[in-house]
């Protein structure tokens, strides 16, 4: 299989495999209308498979929740046809409308419209928590 290199975009690597879509969908990305290629179950030494996702000319991609979604990720930024910057996600301090608050007396729950929005409280355990009832994420 041959891909070929973009010039102006993104490029994640190291996705879990098999997860290159549901990232897709929380980095709010529509295949049907970006130019993008996916690789999916790709070997790797260090995860004996992985996904890879190559996405053109990417302006408005909210990196933050790649580290909320597939924390193990790289992302490189392409300009020109040259890797200008490699970088790893960290969990992000706040993410907004990734996660929907299960309480249902939340007023997440109850009104329309309503931003779902989370904070880290805990890194190592990767708790986060509605910003509104203090509820415990269910991931």
């Amino acid at each position: 299989m041959e891909v070929t290199s973009i010039t102006n975009g993104i490029i994640i690597d190291h996705v879990p495999a098999g997860t290159a879509l549901t990232v897709l969908e929380y980095l709010s990305i529509d295949p049907a209308t970006t130019r993008l290629a996916l690789i999916m179950n790709a070997s790797s030494r260090r995860y004996g498979s992985k996904d890879i996702i190559k996405i053109e000319d990417a302006e408005s991609v909210d990196l933050d929740v790649l580290g909320f979604v597939a924390r193990q990720a790289t992302v490189d930024i392409v300009r020109g046809g040259r890797i200008t910057r490699k970088m790893t996600p960290n969990l992000p301090e706040h993410i907004v409308n990734v996660i929907t608050c299960v309480n249902p007396r939340c007023v997440t729950t109850t009104e329309r419209g309503i931003r779902q929005r989370f904070h880290l409280v805990h890194s190592g355990r990767q708790e986060y928590r509605c910003d509104y009832c203090d509820e415990e994420a269910k991931l």
